[in-house]
């Protein structure tokens, strides 16, 4: 078992920056490849980035791409999302989750635990 405790979300104005942190307790997630995915109101979840179990390959939705950062240290179970330049649109629960294997993973489904979400509000 695996929990998760996103946090750094909160209220910002269009082009300020956050950084979300994730740790995770219980098992090693050192092993694992990790994502991040956000749900906006009325809107479906989707992937913003996800990070293979060593941190070398990355993935970054079209829509953050140039804007957020994905990164974790598996010495502190921490993966991070860095995210420059907001955007109203990017107003969402920005959840973290595990994935099922250790190889990049960008879909819902391929996730094995989730945290309870961290809301981002950006105005403009």
């Amino acid at each position: 078992q695996v929990q998760l405790v996103e946090s750094g979300g909160g209220l910002v104005q269009a082009g300020d920056s956050l950084r979300l942190s994730c740790v995770a307790s219980g098992r090693s997630i050192s092993s694992s490849s990790m994502g991040w995915f956000r749900q906006a109101p009325g809107k479906e979840r989707e992937i913003v980035a996800a990070i293979n179990w060593i941190g070398d390959t990355t993935y970054s939705a079209d829509a953050v791409k140039g804007r957020f950062t994905i990164s974790r240290d598996n010495l502190k179970k921490t993966v991070y999302l860095q995210m420059n330049s907001l955007k109203p649109e990017d107003t969402a629960v920005y959840y973290c989750a595990v994935g099922r294997t250790s190889l990049l993973d960008i879909s819902p489904g391929g996730m094995d635990y989730w945290g309870e979400g961290t809301l981002v509000t950006v105005s403009s």
